[in-house]
């Protein structure tokens, strides 16, 4: 069967060369024409989960969208955990954040992960807010479509070449594009596997005869989300393993 792909062999490649948490391997799947061929522009981006996926808006002012947010989660506002990538860009909504008493995660990189971890209950994170790429916003859709979050986004235009590029690859620069318009495929795939321990996964580890990974594979039909333990021999005699 013809499919598309998306691919980043290491989202978050600064975490990786530092050492810090939540650097992941990742690729995405749908059916042929269902992943959105984004321009390797920035994007802006609102990312929550299940229950708050009605209630917001790319447009709508940070205190409002938090303030649905928390009355979707039952909570108060300063008990939202919102991430937002640590960039000069982002000091108004940085601002903005910290006026309703909510909290925030600053990141270096890796707003993917940080997505996904929005729209898992039970990971802490509750929102994600900013700019960042707009491949990485494709991933993220493809993410949220088999974990029934939400993404919002709309392409960041900085010069009229960027404009341009996006009409040539039949994109819309005013258009706020949700999961189903990035990711908008019948059949999704996603996988990931943890690169240095992050949030969801684990990870890569390494033992004397081998490797061990954690994965994380979902999928939008039937609806399924697996975590994969895998411990890679490179030697044909037998192990030590220990849990």
């Amino acid at each position: 069967p013809r499919v598309d792909i998306a691919v980043d062999p290491l989202e978050g490649t600064n975490l990786c060369a530092t050492g810090a948490p939540n650097a992941i391997a990742v690729l995405a799947a749908s059916d042929e024409g269902g992943l959105l061929h984004a321009p390797d522009l920035y994007m802006e981006k609102l990312v929550v989960g299940p229950s708050s996926k009605d209630a917001v808006s790319l447009d709508a002012p940070v205190a409002e969208n938090l303030r649905a947010i928390a009355r979707c989660l039952e909570r108060d506002v300063e008990d939202l955990v919102v991430v937002v990538l640590d960039r000069d860009r982002h000091a108004k909504l940085i601002d903005d954040i910290r006026a309703t008493g909510a909290r925030i995660r600053l990141i270096g990189d890796g707003d993917l992960s940080a997505g996904i971890a929005a729209a898992v209950m039970g990971s802490g994170v509750h929102a994600v807010m900013g700019i960042g790429g707009a491949p990485e916003g494709v991933l993220t859709a493809a993410a949220m479509r088999c974990l029934n979050g939400e993404i919002f986004a709309r392409l960041v235009i900085r010069k009229p070449e960027d404009e341009a590029r996006c009409r040539a690859m039949g994109t819309d620069p005013k258009r706020i594009y949700t999961s189903k318009d990035l990711a908008s495929g019948e059949n999704i795939i996603f996988a990931a596997t943890g690169v240095t321990d992050g949030t969801l996964m684990k990870g890569v580890r390494f033992f004397g005869d081998g490797v061990r990974t954690g994965s994380l594979i979902m999928q939008s039909t039937p609806a399924r989300i697996r975590f994969i333990d895998t411990i890679h021999v490179e030697q044909t005699r037998m192990v030590r393993v220990r849990f």
